[in-house]
């Protein structure tokens, strides 16, 4: 195929087939392959750029990490991703008789496309580390005292309808829950202290038990590093961590040694 003069093959692939056919395609002579591309089957609507998002894309596969993978071209607009594009919305409109306002539907919209994937997961035999976690204006003003109950709201919410179902999946598959504080995330933001990572990690454990019957693991994620592992490690009810950047100032990134000097004082918590 690589040697047809007259026509180009681009193999639009999953992310999981990208590198295996890359390095496939490299034990041939540059002759045998000219005509050969490796493209992926599409790419998120939002891209790493210098001075902008540094690459807060979970879950989403950006324009620059496609390129790096060596791909060249992209499938985007194919009628099953219109498809389900579609089908997210009709799920946010299945909610539309709901007296609620329409961030409120939006969230449930969301909370079901998400059950939808953890169980997805769980049915092809793959372990789910699940994120929770409340914004600012969720949260809402005035002392903590007064934010507990809204906190309490939309982590009980989002637990609830994102697990519905998970219970025949618990004797062979593992759930862990990641918090998140999404006010808390990025660079030059501050994360929550111990009071307010305790109080939602062990409503988060007695919900899930209440819920669910079981006893998760729960991980901490809003803006864990090195300066504040070691305090976070402390909390009883917090048993790991999730950990996306190494470097918040500067040339904001994510490193190797980075993620080793958190390891090492989270250990000493």
């Amino acid at each position: 195929l690589g040697k047809l003069d007259c026509i180009n093959v681009t193999f639009l692939l999953p992310e999981s087939l990208i590198i295996s056919a890359k390095e496939a395609l490299s034990k041939y002579q540059e002759n045998d392959t000219k005509t050969i591309n490796i493209g992926s089957q599409g790419v998120f609507r939002e891209n790493v750029k210098v001075g902008g998002n540094f690459g807060a894309f979970t879950t989403n596969l950006p324009a620059a990490a496609v390129k790096s993978l060596g791909c060249t071209w992209s499938i985007i607009g194919h009628s099953e991703e219109r498809k389900d594009k579609l089908g997210i919305i009709e799920r946010f409109e299945s909610f539309s008789n709901e007296r609620v306002n329409t961030s409120e539907k939006a969230a449930k919209a969301v909370n079901s496309l998400i059950n939808d994937e953890v169980i997805s997961a769980l049915d092809t035999g793959i372990n789910v580390l699940m994120c929770v976690g409340e914004t600012g204006d969720e949260r809402g003003s005035g002392s903590f005292e007064e934010q507990k109950p809204r906190i309490q709201k939309v982590l009980e919410t989002q637990l609830e309808m994102g697990l519905k179902g998970v219970e025949g999946y618990m004797a062979n598959q593992k759930i862990v829950i990641g918090y998140e504080p999404i006010w808390a995330i990025g660079p030059g933001r501050t994360p929550p202290g111990t009071e307010y990572i305790e109080f939602v990690s062990i409503f988060i454990k007695s919900i899930v038990k209440e819920k669910f019957n079981f006893g998760p693991i729960v991980v901490y994620g809003g803006g864990l590093k090195k300066e504040n592992a070691e305090m976070i490690a402390s909390i009883k009810s917090i048993d790991g961590g999730l950990v996306a950047l190494t470097r918040f100032t500067g040339d904001v990134g994510f490193e190797p040694s980075g993620l080793a000097e958190i390891i090492k004082t989270f250990i000493k918590g």
